[in-house]
């Protein structure tokens, strides 16, 4: 198998990866808002960077590993796949984050060529199924790290937190989501993906708590 990645689409990548870095920690710590309404006050640039960087390894790690894992899968039946940032959409992430609330959709995989029922349901599903190891792999991180306002405990919460919600959000069976094209496919194997996917988005939305850092 032959993963390439065009000029194009290593800067859309990068780009998206940046955009949403910065409107999720916009999002989560609401003093970087106050420091740009209001210059003087409330963050300092070292705030910002702490900030941004744990967003950048969580939330930008698990959209981005998401849209490559429909990619790679792409790929594997035959398929050409590409990542295309949607620009006006990561436009909305940001200025929704500065109006304290989040939607975000960075872009998307393009992909074409001949292609079961089966193999596009497979594609589709890549991308939760690599959120929940995503989430797997931040979870040792979260559940052993012991003051929670550390930058490795807020990396190990975020990466869980963020990672459980997107596999159970985009198993969704509505419209453009993931779990529409695995329902198409086969309803056993959206039952059998969806129920577990959703306990952890649920986990993560009711259980955990949104940290602010």
């Amino acid at each position: 198998m032959n993963v390439r990645f065009s000029t194009h689409e290593i800067r859309d990548l990068l780009i998206a990866w940046v955009a949403l870095g910065i409107a999720f920690a916009l999002f989560l710590q609401p003093s970087l808002v106050q420091s740009l309404l209001q210059p003087g006050g409330g963050a300092s640039p070292g705030t910002f960077v702490r900030a941004l960087g744990i967003s950048l390894l969580t939330a930008g790690v698990g959209f981005l590993l998401h849209e490559l894992a429909h990619k790679v899968v792409a790929i594997r039946f035959g398929q050409v796949a590409e990542f295309r940032a949607d620009y006006g959409m990561l436009f909305l992430a940001i200025a929704s984050a500065l109006a304290g609330f989040l939607f975000a959709a960075p872009g998307a995989v393009y992909h074409r060529g001949m292609a079961t029922e089966r193999e596009n349901g497979l594609i589709a599903l890549a991308g939760p199924v690599t959120n929940v190891v995503l989430g797997a792999v931040f979870f040792p991180i979260y559940f052993l790290t012991q003051d929670s306002s550390t930058f490795i405990a807020l990396v190990g919460h975020l990466g869980v937190q963020i990672n459980f919600l997107l596999a159970g959000f985009n198993m969704l069976p509505w419209g453009p989501l993931d779990g529409k094209k695995v329902q198409s496919w086969s309803t056993i194997v959206f039952v059998g993906t969806f129920v577990p996917f959703a306990v952890l988005a649920v986990f993560a939305l009711f259980g955990m708590g949104f940290p602010r850092f």
